[in-house]
């Protein structure tokens, strides 16, 4: 058996730290995410309409889930649109 080289094979730690951002429900009681609340969807989306991902927004996994799914209804009831203004 050949012996095993640990040298450079694994996973490098970026040097940048991103600070995630805070939990946009954390002491507020939302008990309802309103998809036709498009303001307050819009922050979760990115400049090309993309949804942003948990890590970015904060959020815990349930509220994610809950608001992929606003932004989704958002989009077929068309008060958000799936593309971006600069890529029309």
């Amino acid at each position: 058996m050949r012996p095993m080289n640990r040298r450079g094979g694994g996973r490098r730690r970026s040097s940048k730290v991103t600070k995630r951002r805070p939990d946009p429900f954390r002491g507020n009681d939302v008990i309802y995410i309103d998809y036709k609340e498009s303001k307050f969807l819009e922050r979760f989306t990115n400049d090309q309409g993309k949804i942003l991902p948990r890590r970015l927004t904060g959020l815990t996994a349930k509220n994610q889930r809950s608001i992929v799914l606003a932004i989704k209804r958002a989009r077929f009831m068309a008060f958000m649109p799936f593309v971006g203004e600069g890529l029309k």
